[in-house]
């Protein structure tokens, strides 16, 4: 009785903020969507999830531009981005963009997701140790803030990691980042040098970029993707040094007669949480594009059981693939909240979460969630498996070319758990953000929090997951498939009054982005007031 005694006080108590550094990113070129938009998508983003919009602004020739270290911190005020660790030459005026941790989208449609890698650990290093000052999160900054387009965004990326060296920011890891805009799609790598010198004469990083086919999709799980490079071919590029470096090393003997093959040389070892998103992600959109691994759940017992879980090789997964059917941005939501159900990834199918019920056989337990926490999962030493869904902030964004700008981009946001809280659509063109969006603080909760409204009902789950999900779903759904039908009169109308007047348009696209930011918050309080009571422990039973 001790060990469920201790178990129950473990779920009840709010549970702290998890860090996430782990994002997927999906994209999908206009000839492999439903509506002909381009898709670009990025979980997992971060601890500052507040949201707002920086305007334009015009600058005095010769000034220059702050190179930030902390942008991601959330101890900071809004109107602060870390400390000043150099500078780069200033543009003379910057597009608006809505900036968070990682900022995505700017007012011309141009979006960046990223996705945190892995590298040889001989290419790490640690911030002084060499003279990189170039954050992969500053770098998306200059680029919304100065590029239209997602080739302009590819080349000053490049430009400035080599010029200015790549200084990784998360586990001193490399990053892969999903460039688009309304036309194309770009997957952009970057791997360290190691403790890089600025002024002995070879680039600060090693870089390459590939355009994904426009009837394509494609996935990146926290690994690299990218295999062969043909820089003579206009979907391709890449830094002077991308097959140097390794020839310097000893990684790569051109004499070998062995094409240079770009992932397998740079990146380490796959690793599970990286190819069961591989896995589930192209057997999901390509499942005849070949023979792939059966991780289909038949027993309980098959996430313990080694003799069926494969380790393929990663060449079994391609670049990006034509889908067999075309992906929505609803898709890529279903697939952000993944929690690999029905496969051997599933963490709520292990044999501790069965009970015997009242007629004697076993049945899963109301309190079994896909989320279980450490622990929960060192009590009924649960193996953890890396889901899809991660919580943080993320977001899917849709880039409409038929359309302005600032009603063709549509940014997708969650905040806190995807699977439990819902996306609110942002257009491009607002000009601000609901408070409740862009105020939060982990460490004390605040009913002006859009992110804690969430997180409140997260965390009432774990009292009875398993019913809890069953109110907390159809709210989810309601309210965005109640949104989408709302935004088909609202985008006709604005692009109405667009021809007339662009601010009114924009006017009218931010008090609707802002009342709906209202609405979701409000209906999650009042699911949080049907969870409490409920689900309260007076209503559990105490006794046996």
């Amino acid at each position: 009785m001790k060990k469920y005694f201790i178990l129950l006080l473990t779920i009840v108590l709010f549970l702290p903020y998890n860090l996430s550094q782990a994002c997927t990113i999906i994209v999908a070129g206009k000839k492999a969507t439903t509506d002909g938009s381009v898709l670009v998508s990025h979980s997992d983003g971060g601890l500052d999830c507040r949201l707002r919009v920086i305007p334009r602004f015009t600058y005095k020739e010769g000034e220059k531009a702050p190179v930030y270290w902390g942008i991601q911190n959330i101890d900071q005020p809004l109107d602060e981005y870390g400390e000043i660790i150099g500078y780069i030459p200033q543009v003379r005026e910057t597009y608006s963009y809505i900036h968070s941790a990682l900022p995505h989208i700017n007012e011309h449609q141009l979006c960046i997701g990223e996705s945190t890698m892995s590298q040889r650990e001989s290419m790490k290093f640690k911030r002084g140790e060499g003279d990189q000052i170039m954050t992969v999160e500053q770098a998306e900054i200059f680029a919304l803030q100065r590029c239209s387009t997602a080739v302009e965004a590819v080349k000053l990326i490049g430009r400035l990691v080599e010029e200015y060296g790549f200084l990784p920011s998360c586990i001193d890891e490399s990053e892969c980042l999903a460039i688009a805009d309304p036309n194309e799609v770009w997957l952009f790598e970057v791997f360290s040098v190691g403790k890089w010198q600025k002024d002995g004469g070879k680039p600060g990083a090693i870089w390459a970029a590939k355009r994904v086919p426009d009837d394509h999709v494609a996935m990146v799980p926290n690994w690299s993707t990218i295999k062969h490079i043909d820089t003579t071919q206009q979907n391709c590029m890449a830094s002077p040094n991308y097959m140097q470096h390794a020839i310097d090393e000893g990684w790569y003997n051109p004499e070998s007669n062995v094409p240079f093959h770009w992932q397998k040389t740079y990146s380490p070892i796959a690793r599970e949480w990286a190819t069961s998103r591989f896995w589930l992600f192209y057997s999901t959109w390509a499942p005849n594009y070949t023979q792939y691994p059966d991780r289909s759940l038949k027993s309980v017992y098959d996430g313990q059981n080694p003799y069926i879980q494969y380790v393929e090789d990663l060449d079994l997964y391609p670049f990006s693939v034509k889908p067999e059917k075309k992906m929505s941005y609803a898709d890529i939501m279903d697939f952000q909240r993944s929690v690999f159900e029905g496969t051997i990834y599933d963490m709520t199918s292990d044999p501790d979460w069965y009970i015997i019920g009242k007629d004697g056989k076993a049945e899963l337990s109301p309190l079994a969630t896909p989320f279980p926490t450490m622990p929960m999962r060192k009590l009924l030493d649960i193996n953890w498996r890396r889901n899809v869904a991660r919580g943080g902030f993320g977001m899917v964004a849709q880039l409409r070319s038929w359309l302005p700008d600032a009603i063709g981009g549509i940014y997708w946001v969650y905040l806190d758990n995807e699977y439990v809280a819902p996306y609110v659509p942002i257009y491009a063109g607002v000009t601000e953000i609901n408070p409740l969006y862009k105020t939060y603080n982990p460490d004390q909760y605040s009913e002006k929090s859009a992110r804690w409204a969430y997180d409140f009902v997260d965390n009432l789950m774990y009292l009875k997951w398993q019913n809890a999900w069953k109110d907390v779903k159809p709210v989810r759904d309601s309210l965005e498939s109640t949104t989408a039908k709302a935004m088909v009169e609202l985008e006709a109308e604005a692009a109405k009054l667009y021809k007339r007047n662009p601010d009114k348009a924009k006017a009218l696209l931010t008090e609707f982005v802002w009342n709906t930011m209202e609405a979701y918050v409000e209906e999650y309080k009042k699911l949080r007031n049907l969870l409490l009571v409920k689900y309260t422990n007076n209503k559990q039973g105490i006794n046996f």
